[in-house]
């Protein structure tokens, strides 16, 4: 499949309020951060502290609030934005709860079904809110792991961002280079959630790839069994191919892979 017409995929259905996601999703994160060392390193962003990764989050809210208020019909030229951080790091707790709230804002200042640019699958406002969700999630969770903590990950929510990484995923060569080699002879991974029954197949063909939605039972070169939060947390490079909770079956190289060029 090549993404060059993202206004021809039809959103995923989903029954989550993205809106209402993010600020809890940002809640979630500002109590695991109120009292932490912002030096912490963060060991799902190699090379940032704490302070790295709120500063990185809140500032995307803040960027997609900009895009979103002025319904861009067009790829923006810039990504400057009046992030208003504060002088000391003791303050990034309150600032991220601020960009929620700027956020949330800009929510309600824009009907999710107004048609917008989006580099993604979906050419509609809702298209920020449920990109910004799970960068808000993901980065949650990557803060919990930094402070010693298992993250958790509503089953919902991850059915809902496993969908959103795999439409969009296809779209993203322009700033995620390596995802231009996910292409190959016509071959096949699935990934299967042992806590449901939900399943995504993707097919690499010689020009390009994607979501295969026609032959979803179709026998796959390679399967990825796990929970739904494992999966989101594999796809977003959080977990490894191998890690115990996860069961694989199927080409091994083509799993590998999958994992040197998909990261997002």
């Amino acid at each position: 499949m090549k993404p060059s017409d993202p206004a021809h995929h039809a959103p995923v259905a989903t029954t989550i309020d993205h809106r209402a996601a993010v600020a809890a999703e940002t809640a979630r994160f500002v109590a695991a951060i109120k009292d932490a060392d912002m030096a912490t390193a963060v060991p799902g962003c190699p090379g940032w502290t704490l302070a790295d990764l709120v500063k990185h989050t809140g500032s995307v809210q803040r960027w997609f609030s900009v895009l979103l208020r002025a319904r861009i019909q067009e790829p923006p030229r810039t990504r400057e934005v009046d992030l208003r951080l504060p002088d000391h790091e003791d303050g990034y707790a309150d600032w991220l709860a601020e960009s929620a709230t700027v956020a949330a804002d800009a929510f309600a200042a824009t009907h999710p079904d107004l048609p917008m640019w989006a580099w993604g699958a979906d050419q509609h406002a809702r298209f920020w809110a449920r990109r910004m969700l799970f960068e808000t999630l993901v980065h949650r969770a990557d803060a919990e792991h930094a402070l010693g903590h298992r993250p958790a990950v509503d089953r919902a929510a991850a059915v809902d961002g496993i969908d959103e990484f795999l439409v969009n995923l296809p779209f993203a060569a322009f700033f995620a280079p390596k995802v231009a080699n996910l292409r190959g002879p016509d071959r096949t991974i699935r990934f299967h959630t042992t806590d449901g029954d939900d399943a995504w197949v993707i097919r690499l063909r010689p020009d390009g790839f994607g979501l295969d939605t026609t032959h979803p039972t179709a026998a796959a070169d390679a399967t990825v069994r796990g929970t739904a939060a494992d999966l989101l947390l594999l796809l977003y490079g959080r977990v490894p191919h191998n890690a115990g909770a996860l069961t694989r079956e199927g080409d091994e190289e083509l799993l590998s892979h999958w994992s040197a060029n998909s990261s997002f």
